[in-house]
């Protein structure tokens, strides 16, 4: 089964694909490279440059590669850029996904993987988020992915398709380092770039309900979530095999919660800098707390995070300043 990998030049796709390929499954990459690198994606494993809005490129894509199933992670993902432009982050995440879903069901396509995301939840009341808590997200970008949830299990009843959503938590870390993330969305990068400038740490709001004031989350290696979606995407291979298609719906997360203080602080600790963070305005979509439950997905597939906070800033540590990063066993 051929596999397409949308996003996968980017810094959670090209784990997926090192995921996948290492496991022996036969993939093709679409990207758009706007924010992907072509030199994440391996030798041998073919690379299409484009968008998921051409519909004419993705029914050539599909076609040309015999793809069976999708791994759809392309997407736009800041949560503040959202809420100053969600035209923009709705055309990109939904309509950019109708338009896949259209080409998918076409071409005869059998399983298709979304990447959701925890933003989906807003800010639960509840100490441990389920797959049953009611999704009420705060922002544009959590907007979307609800929406693109949506589709997707309706497409996929309607269709024959095996269908399953991934409801990512906070990614960090890297598994080798031409893969480590290089954006300025997510903490770990955010506050590598401002040591680099010899600046302090940010904190963004210290006035939320939580036991520090800074904001609770749940962090995920990227290594970990990557085999998450190798095992995912053999369920549902299996299930379209067998004709018996379902639709999954799992979190993707440890389970345990740290705050944006708590990071920053191992941060500090790894990297040997000693300067303290500065404390800014609260981020418009930010809730104060949102860690797993991540029992289902160990039920449904046997997976479980296998690494902890220290070891994701570590290697992503290692990756920033040129050290060998140990490999993710």
């Amino acid at each position: 089964m051929t596999w397409l990998i949308t996003g996968g030049a980017g810094y959670i796709g090209s784990h997926v694909v090192k995921s996948m390929t290492e496991a022996g499954e036969r993939v093709v990459v679409l990207d758009d490279l706007s924010s992907g690198d072509p030199a994440r994606v391996p030798a041998g494993v073919p690379l299409e440059r484009g968008t998921v809005l051409d519909r004419p490129f993705l029914d050539r894509v599909l076609r040309d590669h015999g793809v069976r199933g999708i791994v759809h992670l392309a997407a736009k993902k800041a949560v503040g850029e959202s809420v100053e432009r969600p035209l923009f982050y709705y055309r990109e995440n939904v309509t950019g996904l109708q338009v896949l879903l259209e080409a998918a069901a076409e071409a005869g396509v059998a399983a298709f993987l979304f990447s959701s995301s925890a933003s989906v939840y807003g800010t639960p009341d509840t100490e441990l988020v389920t797959e049953d808590t009611p999704c009420a997200p705060l922002s544009p970008y959590g907007e979307t992915k609800v929406a693109g949830e949506w589709m997707v299990r309706s497409v996929g009843r309607a269709h024959g398709l095996a269908t399953a959503c991934l409801r990512y938590f906070n990614v960090a870390g890297t598994a080798a380092p031409e893969l480590a993330d290089t954006g300025v969305s997510n903490l770990v990068p955010m506050v590598f770039q401002r040591l680099d400038a010899g600046e302090p740490p940010l904190i963004f709001g210290d006035d939320y309900p939580t036991p520090d004031g800074t904001c609770v989350r749940d962090y995920i290696h990227v290594a970990d979530l990557a085999d998450a979606h190798l095992a995912t995407a053999r369920r549902l291979a299996a299930d379209a095999a067998a004709g018996t298609p379902r639709d999954l719906t799992l979190n993707i997360g440890s389970g345990e919660g740290v705050s944006v203080r708590e990071m920053i602080d191992l941060v500090r600790e790894i990297t040997g800098h000693t300067g303290e963070p500065t404390v800014v305005a609260r981020r418009p979509g930010d809730p104060a707390r949102v860690v797993a439950s991540a029992g289902r997905i160990s039920a449904e597939l046997g997976w479980t995070a296998r690494h902890d906070v220290r070891a994701m800033i570590g290697s992503a540590w290692d990756a920033h300043t040129g050290r060998s990063v140990q490999p993710a066993e």
